[in-house]
């Protein structure tokens, strides 16, 4: 199989903006291209200044481009924010024949849609949970099957219109068409969590600056996503205020030396704080800045578990809870995680890539990498479909010309 056309994910996100390109070749996904720049246009989800987040894309782009040696025209974008809600939803519909062919599987998502929901507000996936064939539950591929009666479940996600308006002017004006928007936990849930894990269910949490995304699977199905308005930006606050120091510089010190588990830290470890407008720096003990994030990161973990036991799910997570995201990289936070959900937990990796592995090896760039997943899977599920199409009329033209000849 030849090399396909470059796919590139966008992912703008609150605290960042990262572009990644990748490539479908005969081994698989391979990244070719990364580029990524500070996001200051965003505030939990949703753009706040357009120019910065236009001047932040164009950068990320160019990084991307001159890595990968391409031009990047159009994107695939990651959607994510308070505004993102989701439900679940059913469909009935009649079989036309007495096998299930894609039409009626059509037909019964189009049913589960025919939902009333508000006008400022659009549907941006619709994710089969599973079918019901008569009363045959639990099946996930109908098609082929024979019945008289096909039921849907669904997972409906949708998000605030003008929102993702936004977002899309802000891809168009640094000159990128959107081929499609793609829910951010979503994609990092692609990323990251195995089949395995799906099945025997896992509680996706995705712990970016702004927000914390979670997806929940059950038997192999999404059956919720929510977003938490909390993320790594609260700490970075807690931190400037609490050692008097600029935002930038309390970044810095939150990555390099922020720990949420205060005990572990030797009393006698000393950090470098820069001061504010010409001050100073001082040098003040490690453990006041863990101090500082343990109550903050305990705070976010709390209402993460209570988002997750809320949904009844709770006793069905076998795999437990897989954390991901830049946030999920502060030291210590998976073993307090694990103490406040009482689940095991693990930060989520990328997998299933090739190319530049090293490089995007990093919970941080999860939902990037799981957006070109996305797609690749997608692609490959089109081709499928044609592949079939053509088989199907090839064996129907070759049967009329042996009647043909036949009679």
């Amino acid at each position: 199989m030849a090399k396909q056309e470059s796919i590139v994910a966008l992912d703008v996100g609150t605290t960042k903006i990262c572009a990644l390109v990748g490539q479908i070749t005969d081994s698989g996904l391979e990244i070719i291209g990364v580029g990524s720049r500070p996001s200051t246009g965003l505030r939990k989800g949703a753009v706040i200044n357009i120019d910065s987040t236009v001047e932040g894309i164009t950068k990320a782009i160019e990084e991307a481009e001159l890595m990968a040696g391409i031009n990047i025209s159009s994107v695939y974008v990651g959607v994510a924010g308070t505004h993102v809600k989701s439900f679940n939803s059913a469909g009935v519909v009649g079989v036309k024949g007495k096998e299930i062919d894609k039409s009626d599987v059509e037909r019964v998502i189009d049913a589960a849609k025919a939902v009333a929901i508000p006008a400022d507000r659009q549907t941006i996936h619709v994710i089969p949970q599973d079918f019901i064939i008569d009363d045959q539950d639990g099946i996930k591929e109908p098609i082929g099957m024979n019945g008289v009666r096909l039921e849907g479940k669904m997972h409906i996600v949708t998000a605030s219109i003008p929102s993702t308006q936004n977002l899309i002017k802000c891809a168009n004006r640094a000159g990128l068409n959107v081929n499609e928007l793609i829910l951010e936990p979503l994609a990092s849930a692609q990323a990251v969590l195995s089949e395995d894990e799906k099945d025997l269910g896992v509680a996706l949490v995705d712990i970016g600056g702004g927000t914390a995304d979670i997806c929940i699977f059950v038997g192999g199905a999404l059956v919720h996503t929510g977003v938490i308005p909390v993320g790594g930006n609260h700490m970075t606050n807690d931190i400037a205020v609490g050692l008097r120091t600029p935002q930038s510089e309390a970044e810095k010190l939150k990555v390099r030396f922020g720990t949420c588990l205060s005990e572990a830290v030797v009393p006698e470890e000393t950090i470098e704080v820069p001061g504010v407008g010409g001050r100073k720096s001082r040098i003040v003990a490690r453990r006041m800045l863990a101090e500082i994030i343990q109550p903050r990161t305990e705070e976010i973990c709390h209402l993460i578990r209570e988002e997750i036991w809320k949904t009844g799910f709770a006793d069905l997570l076998g795999s437990g809870v897989v954390i991901t995201g830049g946030t999920s990289l502060l030291e210590g936070l998976p073993e307090m995680a694990e103490l406040i959900f009482e689940m095991p937990v693990k930060r989520g990796y990328p997998s299933g890539i090739g190319g530049l592995r090293e490089i995007v090896n990093s919970p941080k760039y999860a939902t990037g990498v799981g957006i070109l997943r996305h797609v690749e899977e997608s692609i490959k599920r089109q081709k499928l479909a044609a592949a079939e199409a053509r088989g199907y009329t090839k064996m129907r033209h070759a049967m009329t010309n042996w009647i043909k000849d036949f009679f």
